[in-house]
Protein backbone atom coordinates (compact mmCIF):
# COMPACT_ATOMS: atom_id res chain seq x y z
CA UNK A 1 0.00 0.00 0.00
CA UNK A 2 2.61 2.22 0.79
CA UNK A 3 4.57 1.33 -2.20
CA UNK A 4 1.66 2.40 -4.19
CA UNK A 5 1.49 5.87 -2.84
CA UNK A 6 5.45 6.37 -3.30
CA UNK A 7 4.83 5.21 -6.73
CA UNK A 8 1.90 8.29 -7.15
CA UNK A 9 4.24 11.01 -5.59
CA UNK A 10 7.58 9.60 -8.45
CA UNK A 11 4.97 10.55 -11.34
CA UNK A 12 4.19 13.47 -9.38
CA UNK A 13 7.82 14.69 -8.90
CA UNK A 14 8.09 13.63 -12.63
CA UNK A 15 5.73 15.74 -13.96
CA UNK A 16 5.49 18.83 -11.50
CA UNK A 17 8.69 19.70 -10.72
CA UNK A 18 10.54 18.51 -13.63
CA UNK A 19 13.99 18.98 -12.23
CA UNK A 20 16.87 16.74 -12.80
CA UNK A 21 18.27 17.78 -9.10
CA UNK A 22 15.18 17.10 -7.21
CA UNK A 23 14.39 13.86 -9.32
CA UNK A 24 17.90 12.42 -8.08
CA UNK A 25 17.11 13.53 -4.64
CA UNK A 26 13.45 11.93 -4.88
CA UNK A 27 15.12 8.40 -6.47
CA UNK A 28 17.50 8.51 -3.59
CA UNK A 29 14.98 8.93 -0.94
CA UNK A 30 12.87 6.43 -2.71
CA UNK A 31 15.44 3.68 -2.96
CA UNK A 32 16.10 3.94 1.29
CA UNK A 33 12.44 3.81 1.58
CA UNK A 34 11.60 0.81 -0.42
CA UNK A 35 15.02 -0.86 0.97
CA UNK A 36 13.27 0.06 4.59
CA UNK A 37 9.86 -1.73 3.65
CA UNK A 38 10.79 -4.67 2.48
CA UNK A 39 14.54 -5.78 4.13
CA UNK A 40 13.16 -8.38 6.52
CA UNK A 41 16.03 -7.00 9.47
CA UNK A 42 13.98 -3.33 9.14
CA UNK A 43 10.30 -4.62 9.00
CA UNK A 44 9.40 -1.40 8.15
CA UNK A 45 6.16 -2.39 6.50
CA UNK A 46 5.18 -4.68 9.62
CA UNK A 47 5.96 -1.14 11.57
CA UNK A 48 3.84 1.02 9.49
CA UNK A 49 1.15 -1.67 9.94
CA UNK A 50 0.99 -1.95 13.81
CA UNK A 51 1.98 2.13 14.45
CA UNK A 52 0.29 3.51 11.60
CA UNK A 53 -2.42 1.60 9.25
CA UNK A 54 -4.31 -0.48 12.14
CA UNK A 55 -4.72 1.81 14.66
CA UNK A 56 -5.15 5.16 12.91
CA UNK A 57 -6.02 4.43 9.47
CA UNK A 58 -8.34 1.20 9.50
CA UNK A 59 -10.89 2.59 11.48
CA UNK A 60 -11.66 5.71 9.85
CA UNK A 61 -11.41 4.07 6.22
CA UNK A 62 -13.37 0.85 7.31
CA UNK A 63 -17.20 3.04 7.39
CA UNK A 64 -15.54 4.87 4.38
CA UNK A 65 -15.00 1.49 2.67
CA UNK A 66 -18.32 -0.04 3.05
CA UNK A 67 -20.05 2.68 2.04
CA UNK A 68 -18.21 2.78 -1.42
CA UNK A 69 -18.42 -1.12 -1.71
CA UNK A 70 -21.55 -0.62 -1.24
CA UNK A 71 -21.88 2.17 -4.03
CA UNK A 72 -20.18 0.62 -6.50
CA UNK A 73 -22.35 -2.58 -6.03
CA UNK A 74 -25.29 -0.01 -6.73
CA UNK A 75 -23.94 1.00 -9.39
CA UNK A 76 -23.20 -2.29 -11.43
CA UNK A 77 -26.09 -3.66 -10.61
CA UNK A 78 -28.08 -0.71 -11.64
CA UNK A 79 -26.04 -0.56 -15.34
CA UNK A 80 -26.37 -4.55 -15.50
CA UNK A 81 -30.28 -4.28 -15.06
CA UNK A 82 -30.49 -1.59 -16.97
CA UNK A 83 -28.24 -2.95 -20.08
CA UNK A 84 -30.19 -6.42 -19.56
CA UNK A 85 -33.71 -4.47 -19.75
CA UNK A 86 -32.72 -1.81 -22.42
CA UNK A 87 -31.74 -5.70 -24.80
CA UNK A 88 -34.82 -6.83 -23.99
CA UNK A 89 -36.59 -3.71 -24.62
CA UNK A 90 -35.17 -3.71 -28.29
CA UNK A 91 -35.82 -7.06 -28.81
CA UNK A 92 -39.63 -6.24 -27.89
CA UNK A 93 -39.48 -3.55 -30.25
CA UNK A 94 -39.44 -5.73 -32.99
CA UNK A 95 -41.90 -8.45 -32.42
CA UNK A 96 -45.28 -8.90 -34.62
CA UNK A 97 -47.98 -6.32 -32.55
CA UNK A 98 -50.01 -9.30 -31.19
CA UNK A 99 -47.40 -10.73 -29.43
CA UNK A 100 -46.77 -7.69 -28.01
CA UNK A 101 -49.90 -7.89 -26.44
CA UNK A 102 -49.49 -11.30 -25.15
CA UNK A 103 -46.86 -10.41 -23.31
CA UNK A 104 -48.22 -7.04 -21.54
CA UNK A 105 -51.19 -9.19 -20.83
CA UNK A 106 -48.57 -11.93 -19.08
CA UNK A 107 -46.59 -9.14 -17.27
CA UNK A 108 -49.82 -7.80 -15.78
CA UNK A 109 -51.33 -11.62 -14.71
CA UNK A 110 -48.83 -14.11 -14.30
CA UNK A 111 -46.84 -12.80 -11.14
CA UNK A 112 -49.76 -11.10 -9.90
CA UNK A 113 -52.04 -14.23 -9.72
CA UNK A 114 -49.06 -16.42 -8.57
CA UNK A 115 -48.87 -13.53 -5.72
CA UNK A 116 -52.89 -13.48 -5.30
CA UNK A 117 -53.08 -17.12 -4.55
CA UNK A 118 -50.43 -17.12 -2.30
CA UNK A 119 -52.25 -14.58 -0.84
CA UNK A 120 -55.22 -16.15 -0.30
CA UNK A 121 -54.03 -19.06 1.44
CA UNK A 122 -52.42 -17.14 4.21
CA UNK A 123 -54.51 -15.61 7.27
CA UNK A 124 -52.83 -12.29 6.60
CA UNK A 125 -55.54 -10.26 5.11
CA UNK A 126 -52.93 -7.16 3.84
CA UNK A 127 -51.61 -8.41 1.04
CA UNK A 128 -55.22 -9.76 0.43
CA UNK A 129 -56.04 -6.13 0.15
CA UNK A 130 -52.88 -4.66 -1.87
CA UNK A 131 -53.62 -7.61 -4.75
CA UNK A 132 -57.14 -6.84 -4.65
CA UNK A 133 -56.26 -3.40 -5.28
CA UNK A 134 -54.03 -4.13 -7.55
CA UNK A 135 -56.66 -6.19 -9.50
CA UNK A 136 -59.31 -3.17 -9.21
CA UNK A 137 -56.83 -0.71 -11.13
CA UNK A 138 -55.16 -3.12 -13.62
CA UNK A 139 -58.90 -4.36 -14.39
CA UNK A 140 -59.52 -0.29 -15.64
CA UNK A 141 -56.05 -0.66 -17.59
CA UNK A 142 -56.87 -3.74 -19.59
CA UNK A 143 -60.14 -2.19 -20.60
CA UNK A 144 -58.52 1.05 -21.62
CA UNK A 145 -55.63 -0.89 -23.40
CA UNK A 146 -58.40 -3.21 -25.43
CA UNK A 147 -60.30 0.13 -26.05
CA UNK A 148 -57.80 2.33 -27.37
CA UNK A 149 -55.42 -0.80 -29.02
CA UNK A 150 -57.08 -0.34 -32.37
CA UNK A 151 -56.24 3.32 -33.60
CA UNK A 152 -52.82 3.44 -31.07
CA UNK A 153 -51.59 -0.36 -31.72
CA UNK A 154 -49.84 0.29 -34.02
CA UNK A 155 -47.54 3.29 -32.86
CA UNK A 156 -44.67 2.32 -31.20
CA UNK A 157 -44.12 2.42 -27.71
CA UNK A 158 -48.20 1.76 -26.82
CA UNK A 159 -47.80 -1.77 -25.62
CA UNK A 160 -44.24 -0.85 -23.64
CA UNK A 161 -46.22 1.76 -22.08
CA UNK A 162 -49.09 -0.33 -21.07
CA UNK A 163 -45.91 -2.84 -19.57
CA UNK A 164 -44.37 0.33 -17.91
CA UNK A 165 -47.48 1.19 -16.49
CA UNK A 166 -48.23 -2.14 -15.12
CA UNK A 167 -45.34 -2.89 -13.36
CA UNK A 168 -45.88 0.96 -11.70
CA UNK A 169 -48.94 -0.87 -10.42
CA UNK A 170 -47.43 -4.12 -9.38
CA UNK A 171 -44.38 -3.39 -7.19
CA UNK A 172 -44.61 -2.88 -3.70
CA UNK A 173 -41.40 -0.13 -3.93
CA UNK A 174 -43.99 1.87 -6.46
CA UNK A 175 -47.41 1.18 -4.43
CA UNK A 176 -48.75 2.35 -8.33
CA UNK A 177 -51.89 0.34 -7.67
CA UNK A 178 -52.96 1.87 -4.00
CA UNK A 179 -52.66 5.71 -5.48
CA UNK A 180 -54.54 5.41 -8.39
CA UNK A 181 -57.35 3.48 -6.63
CA UNK A 182 -57.41 6.28 -3.43
CA UNK A 183 -57.03 9.39 -6.49
CA UNK A 184 -59.21 8.59 -8.66
CA UNK A 185 -61.30 5.15 -8.42
CA UNK A 186 -62.27 5.69 -4.75
CA UNK A 187 -63.64 9.17 -5.93
CA UNK A 188 -65.22 8.52 -8.88
CA UNK A 189 -67.40 5.53 -6.97
CA UNK A 190 -67.77 8.07 -4.35
CA UNK A 191 -66.87 5.77 -1.77
CA UNK A 192 -64.43 7.81 0.46
CA UNK A 193 -66.42 7.12 3.72
CA UNK A 194 -65.62 2.91 3.23
CA UNK A 195 -62.21 4.05 2.26
CA UNK A 196 -62.25 5.94 5.56
CA UNK A 197 -63.36 3.17 7.35
CA UNK A 198 -61.42 0.52 6.06
CA UNK A 199 -57.92 2.51 7.04
CA UNK A 200 -59.44 3.35 10.62
CA UNK A 201 -59.92 -0.64 10.88
CA UNK A 202 -56.61 -1.29 9.75
CA UNK A 203 -55.47 1.91 12.32
CA UNK A 204 -57.03 -0.35 15.19
CA UNK A 205 -55.63 -3.43 13.97
CA UNK A 206 -52.32 -2.24 14.10
CA UNK A 207 -52.50 -0.51 17.54
CA UNK A 208 -53.58 -3.46 19.26
CA UNK A 209 -50.78 -5.36 18.03
CA UNK A 210 -48.19 -3.21 18.77
CA UNK A 211 -49.46 -1.87 21.84
CA UNK A 212 -50.36 -3.75 25.24
CA UNK A 213 -54.09 -3.55 26.04
CA UNK A 214 -53.64 -0.50 29.07
CA UNK A 215 -52.14 1.45 26.33
CA UNK A 216 -54.20 0.67 23.34
CA UNK A 217 -56.93 1.85 25.56
CA UNK A 218 -55.12 5.15 26.50
CA UNK A 219 -54.69 6.14 22.53
CA UNK A 220 -58.65 4.50 21.43
CA UNK A 221 -59.63 7.31 24.11
CA UNK A 222 -57.39 10.02 23.10
CA UNK A 223 -58.30 9.20 19.15
CA UNK A 224 -62.27 9.14 19.91
CA UNK A 225 -61.80 12.09 21.86
CA UNK A 226 -60.19 14.29 18.40
CA UNK A 227 -62.83 12.61 15.95
CA UNK A 228 -65.72 13.31 18.15
CA UNK A 229 -64.84 17.10 18.62
CA UNK A 230 -66.52 19.33 15.92
CA UNK A 231 -64.31 21.28 13.75
CA UNK A 232 -61.01 22.61 15.01
CA UNK A 233 -62.07 22.35 18.52
CA UNK A 234 -59.61 19.74 19.29
CA UNK A 235 -56.23 20.99 19.81
CA UNK A 236 -53.83 17.80 18.62
CA UNK A 237 -50.98 19.75 21.36
CA UNK A 238 -53.33 19.07 24.20
CA UNK A 239 -54.51 15.70 23.30
CA UNK A 240 -50.74 14.74 23.06
CA UNK A 241 -49.83 16.11 26.58
CA UNK A 242 -52.96 14.22 28.15
CA UNK A 243 -51.80 11.23 26.34
CA UNK A 244 -47.96 11.83 27.73
CA UNK A 245 -49.70 12.18 31.08
CA UNK A 246 -51.59 9.10 30.62
CA UNK A 247 -48.65 6.88 29.80
CA UNK A 248 -46.63 8.16 33.02
CA UNK A 249 -49.38 7.10 35.16
CA UNK A 250 -48.97 3.59 33.96
CA UNK A 251 -46.56 1.09 35.91
CA UNK A 252 -44.86 -0.51 33.56
CA UNK A 253 -43.42 -3.49 34.40
CA UNK A 254 -39.42 -3.89 32.97
CA UNK A 255 -38.07 -7.38 33.08
CA UNK A 256 -35.45 -8.36 34.98
CA UNK A 257 -32.22 -8.81 33.47
CA UNK A 258 -29.55 -10.94 34.59
CA UNK A 259 -25.86 -9.98 33.37
CA UNK A 260 -23.91 -12.73 32.08
CA UNK A 261 -20.33 -11.51 33.48
CA UNK A 262 -19.91 -9.34 36.68
CA UNK A 263 -21.37 -9.23 40.24
CA UNK A 264 -23.39 -12.27 41.01
CA UNK A 265 -26.42 -11.86 43.55
CA UNK A 266 -25.55 -13.56 46.95
CA UNK A 267 -26.99 -16.58 47.31
CA UNK A 268 -30.27 -17.09 49.42
CA UNK A 269 -29.40 -18.70 52.94
CA UNK A 270 -30.06 -22.45 53.64
CA UNK A 271 -29.93 -24.37 56.60
CA UNK A 272 -26.07 -25.39 56.42
CA UNK A 273 -25.21 -21.45 56.18
CA UNK A 274 -23.28 -19.95 58.82
CA UNK A 275 -25.41 -17.12 60.50
CA UNK A 276 -22.26 -15.91 62.94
Amino acid sequence: MLGGVLFMLTTWVDDVIGADKADAVWLGSLLFAFFWLYFPLTCGALLVYEHITEPLLGPRLRPLQRKMSNFIVYVYQTLANAVHLYLLWIIFMFIPAGLKRIVAIAVGTVYPFVCSVTAAATDEIEDDTYWLTYWSVYGCLFLLMDLFETWLGRIPGFYSLIIFTTIYLMLPMFRGAEKVFRKILVPLAGLQELLILRDSIQIKKQMLKDLDPERAAIVRKSVAKLFDAEGDEADPKALKEELKQSWSSLKVKLPKITMPFGKKDEASPTESTNLV
